[in-house]
């Protein structure tokens, strides 16, 4: 099975937008191997606009030449990823990061290149064009790069299969499509096309769908085609933003299990922005850097790192090498939250889930804006016995009797193993 547990890596979005070069991939592939990888982190995504030659940051630029072949299937602009020179694409830099014992992944847009139909390319393998497949009227509203591809003509599932044997060919194992996630219901039959193209290219690649918010009428379908799906718009080191996440977390846990995954989106931590300024770093405090870990891990979501991660700091270091959190990232099972509640004028949030290895997780957090204490009841968290807890974060130790008592910072979270 794809995806059996969260998938974990890192995706050049967040620090580097459309502007990541191989060099940058590399660097970063080498730093995962060397200090990451022993910790379940294994995918190292190239992020969009890699067949772009002149994108330089976040913002892209409208209309630009794009590097692709003779069948309207995008290519590694080779300026930018110099050993894709002379065809060979991706393979060499997929290679390379599976020489390092992780895997690779690149991030497309839904439908075809508009350049592709303006210059009317064949489809590979029919006698079909881009012109004839192309749903001129579907278009991504952030980025002029692609039409939507018509589900309903001749060559349009044929388009997919060949993009999908051109990325098995290189040795994708991660493929993040974007403009396809909260589009519907209008694009679902592209996206359903798109799946079963992926699914029937002889290699086994997680599918990633974006952006957000994710529609929850459709989360059946999310489950059906796709391994993650984004359940928010791009998130960044926001508090309001990581308030806000945890009602979308509330709404979408229930969907978590082996093969799919609602995805919180990427954790803007260390480095970011490189782009803009190279001083940029999260603004996120440490916190609610915990805040965010421990939430994403009880409802889990893929981790995905977004910083520059050869900039980290030991406090970054040690969110990412935490093996009991971790831990509780791969093993919790039937995540939810128990409840929400205004103590001394700080609002508190409790979550619990079980562990696959038994005894139970519990997280909590204080979202309000002063130290606070809060006591629950082992009642409330489904334990009827007294029991020893272990705080996932410090490794603290402290024996139960009817109740869990926590202090917590402002914007900040403890989790326990307990039993």
């Amino acid at each position: 099975m794809v995806a059996k547990t969260p998938p974990m890596g890192w995706n050049s979005w967040d620090c580097y937008g459309a502007s990541v070069t191989e060099e940058t991939v590399r660097k970063n592939a080498d730093f995962m191997a060397a200090h990451l990888k022993q910790y379940g982190w294994e995918y190292i995504v190239v992020d969009i606009q890699w067949y772009e030659p002149n994108a330089a940051s976040h913002e892209y630029r409208p209309f630009a030449d794009l590097c692709m072949d003779e069948f309207g299937r995008v290519m590694p602009a080779a300026n930018r990823f110099p050993s894709a020179a002379g065809g060979k694409g991706f393979a060499p830099l997929a290679e390379y990061v599976h020489s390092l014992g992780l895997k690779f992944g690149i991030h497309i847009m839904r439908g075809i290149p508009r350049q592709a139909v303006h210059g009317n390319c064949k489809i590979m393998g029919t006698d079909k064009t881009a012109r004839e497949i192309a749903k001129t009227a579907s278009i991504c509203a952030w980025n002029t790069d692609m039409y939507g591809v018509d589900p309903s003509k001749d060559g349009a599932r044929e388009y997919y299969d060949s993009i999908f044997a051109l990325y098995a060919s290189w040795g994708v194992d991660f493929v993040k499509v974007d403009d396809i996630c909260r589009e519907l219901p209008h694009e679902e039959a592209e996206l359903v096309m798109l799946s079963d193209a992926l699914l029937g290219c002889g290699r086994e690649m997680v599918l990633s769908l974006s952006p957000g918010p994710a529609l929850l009428e459709k989360a059946e379908l999310y489950k059906s085609v796709a391994n993650m799906w984004r359940i928010t718009d791009d998130f960044w080191d926001k508090w309001e933003l990581l308030y806000a996440m945890f009602e979308r977390a509330e709404k979408w846990s229930v969907h978590a299990g082996a093969g799919h995954f609602p995805d919180a989106d990427m954790l803007p931590i260390g480095p970011i922005l490189q782009d803009y300024d190279k001083s940029n770093r999260t603004k996120f405090t440490r916190d609610e850097q915990l805040t965010m870990l421990t939430l994403w891990s009880i409802m889990r979501s893929p981790l995905m790192i977004g910083g520059e991660m050869t900039g980290f700091d030991k406090f970054t270091m040690s969110l990412l090498t935490n093996e009991r959190v971790l831990g509780m990232h791969k093993t919790a099972r039937h995540s939810h939250i128990v409840w929400r509640r205004d103590i001394d004028g700080n609002e508190f949030i409790v979550w619990t889930a079980q562990c696959a290895e038994g005894g139970r997780y519990a997280a909590v957090f204080n979202a309000g804006e002063t130290v606070g204490t809060v006591e629950i009841s082992l009642a409330e968290l489904e334990i009827d016995s007294p029991t020893d807890a272990l705080e996932l974060w410090s490794g603290d130790t402290a024996w139960l009797t009817e109740t869990l008592t926590a202090q917590i910072p402002p914007h900040g979270a403890k989790a326990y193993k307990i039993g």
